[in-house]
């Protein structure tokens, strides 16, 4: 099996700040550190190191050599990549002392994906194989529909969230993963409650409380409590989470399970700077001590 993922590939720049500028505030950084990021690389990145084989599609532009590189370092399948006229995204990362963040996003690339490029990319998959996407890219409600007519399964992170995005990939999805707000903010958007998405599976994140998943076939919530951690940098720990489910699943574990993992990862995650460089492997994850 494997893992399709529709992603983003950023430079992410994070600047270590004393505290989180207010507006029309001039705040001198205390330090800069420059990895591989955006929510589809990060996805890309955790889910083959947690052993899953992952076909990245997506885009760079033409000083983005670099982050193809370091994806096919990492185990990412990187033939789908286009490299284009365009400047690759990249992100500016606010870190304050407490481990929070804030994130000024330029898509770039990202958003010059093309229907031949993903036709060409989903038509190697097979069926029962796992497509993932993020409101990072275009082309999101393109491919989700291939991929449901292909007999992928298919799963949708609603972040940066946007209440269209989602509600026009909501019919083809197997599995949606918010975080809380993101949560509330497609409430009041739908009207509706996760249990009545018509998701079969929905993952919603609750930081420091862990996650919750639905199981609207079944019926059922579950409860994943959160590892207590002291927290460095939480950039780059729910792309983590979402990359070690996903990888769960495509190896059969059972949801359950795949949580479990999931939240380990995570935790392991939030105590170390940067965003795909650093995440954990599978090995890390099973020996880490909580």
């Amino acid at each position: 099996m494997a893992i399709w993922n529709l992603g983003s590939i950023n430079a992410d720049m994070i600047y270590a700040l004393p505290h989180m500028p207010t507006a029309g505030e001039t705040l001198a950084a205390t330090g800069l550190e420059q990895y591989l990021g955006g929510k589809g690389a990060n996805m890309s990145v955790a889910a083959a190191r947690a052993g899953s084989h992952v076909c990245h599609l997506g885009a760079v532009g033409p000083e983005g050599a670099w982050a193809v590189t370091r994806l096919l370092e990492y185990g990412v399948d990187t033939r789908h990549i286009a490299q284009l006229d365009v400047p690759t995204g990249h992100a500016i990362i606010a870190v304050d002392p407490t481990g929070e963040n804030q994130i000024i996003l330029f898509p770039g690339a990202n958003r010059e994906i093309s229907a031949d490029q993903v036709g060409a990319a989903l038509s190697a998959a097979s069926a029962g194989d796992i497509l993932v996407m993020q409101n990072e890219t275009n082309m999101q409600a393109e491919a989700a529909r291939v991929g449901r007519d292909l007999g992928l399964k298919v799963a949708y992170v609603a972040a940066p969230f946007d209440a269209a995005a989602v509600q026009a990939v909501l019919p083809y999805l197997d599995y949606l993963f918010l975080n809380e707000v993101e949560a509330e903010q497609l409430r009041d958007a739908t009207g509706k409650t996760p249990e009545a998405l018509g998701v079969a599976d929905v993952i919603v994140t609750l930081g420091a409380k862990g996650a919750r998943h639905y199981d609207t076939t079944a019926g059922t919530t579950h409860d994943v409590a959160a590892h207590s951690v002291v927290p460095v940098d939480t950039t780059g720990a729910g792309d983590t989470f979402t990359g070690y489910v996903l990888s769960g699943l495509d190896r059969g574990l059972p949801m359950a399970q795949a949580l479990a993992q999931a939240n380990r990862a995570a935790a392991l995650m939030v105590t170390r700077k940067g965003t795909a460089d650093v995440i954990p492997d599978l090995k890390e994850v099973q020996d880490a001590s909580f």
